[in-house]
């Protein structure tokens, strides 16, 4: 931030259990039972989201319907209604506004808001998150949690602090405590594999990693140990985009036990297909689908890509992308993804955005939790 620039107030808003809290409002009968949204298990269809009752039997978003079923045997299970979901955020958009036009979106039930310069509630962005909660669940019917932090990377950590219904404010002078003290795992991009490899070496919490010293990150993760050096020192000053171009969209899922051959991959497809399919329908107003691909890391860390033009996101071709991207290898797979290349509609306003903007605010959209 620069020099004599004001503090930067973030809030993170982000729904609880969005796609199922959606359903238990338009069926009362569902509240208090287990309940998760996604695709049948006979068609290797996955969990997109559950309620807390579910989670209690262990149930979580991206995992395969069928072992959620094995888990909770009385889950009910509710196909996903796309168009309901969309208008809920768009809804949830709507009460954004009134605080800040400052709104950087990350998928329909989860946006970062700069309240630096807003005026409503005298400035307060502890206030202001509680009166968008306020509002969400009056006119939504569905609750939201917030986090506060001077930003994006805390403020997203600490929406999670008191989940659900609830919301956590980091002020400036609590950062380095509350950094200090949080889980290597909370890092972004640090995900199950990484954080096995920095238990083993001892380095358990952002202190732990203090400690060991930039250069032996940069050492021992590369480039990434620029990024961890930052984060555990609370350091984060990506501002808040309102005009993000996406090129791609993607879902990678690290396995625990390798994929030994070419078949065990083709098996894991549907359900890479479906988590996808959740992920690109609700920006399938803005962009359209130019490329497909497919992205294979080898047991060794050795990735290919294999990709081709197309104009739809139909798994059918996936199985030829897949075939072509193992035989480059043809050995145990750590890592599956599934992605496509977008382009911007004619008729989107980041059609028309300059090509360097559009450069600098592509993102892949990876699905949290299984992405490494």
């Amino acid at each position: 931030m620069a020099e004599g620039a004001s503090q930067r107030k973030i809030i993170h808003c982000d729904c609880d259990c969005f796609y199922a809290s959606i359903e238990m409002r338009d069926n009362p009968a569902l509240v208090g039972l287990p309940v998760a949204v996604g695709g049948a298990s006979e068609r290797r269809g996955v969990v997109a989201t559950c309620n807390y009752e579910a989670r209690k039997f262990g149930v979580h978003s991206a995992m395969p319907t069928a072992t959620a079923k094995r888990l909770c045997p009385q889950l009910i299970l509710v196909a996903p209604n796309m168009e309901k979901y969309r208008q809920a955020s768009l809804a949830m958009h709507e009460i954004f506004r009134r605080y800040t036009n400052l709104i950087e979106p990350l998928s329909l039930d989860e946006a970062y808001l700069d309240v630096t310069d807003a005026s409503a509630c005298r400035g307060s962005a502890t206030l202001i998150a509680r009166k968008i909660r306020q509002c969400v669940r009056a006119e939504i019917g569905i609750t939201l949690s917030a986090g506060i932090a001077p930003n994006k990377f805390i403020a997203k950590i600490a929406s999670d602090w008191n989940k659900p219904d609830g919301q956590y404010a980091v002020t400036p002078d609590m950062v380095d405590e509350f950094v200090k003290a949080l889980p290597v795992k909370k890092l972004h991009g640090v995900g199950k594999v990484t954080a096995a490899r920095m238990h083993a070496m001892g380095i358990e919490s952002c202190a732990d990693l203090r400690k060991s010293g930039e250069e032996f990150l940069l050492q021992t993760f590369g480039s990434f140990g620029s990024q961890l050096y930052r984060l555990c020192h609370g350091i984060d000053e990506r501002e808040v985009k309102t005009d993000r171009q996406r090129k791609s969209l993607s879902v990678e899922n690290t396995y625990s036990q390798d994929l030994p051959s070419l078949e065990s991959c083709l098996n894991e497809l549907p359900a890479l297909h479906q988590q996808m399919e959740a992920r690109l329908q609700p920006v399938l107003h803005k962009y359209r689908v130019s490329k497909k691909y497919v992205k294979v890391k080898f047991l060794d860390f050795v990735s290919t890509t294999a990709e081709h033009v197309a104009e739809d996101s139909a798994i059918t071709s996936y199985t030829h992308l897949m075939t072509e991207a193992w035989n480059r290898g043809a050995r145990p797979v750590r890592l599956l993804g599934l992605g496509v290349r977008l382009s911007p509609l004619e008729n989107s306003s980041l059609a028309s955005a300059p090509a360097d903007a559009q450069n600098s605010r592509c993102e892949q959209l990876l699905l949290p939790g299984v992405v490494e």
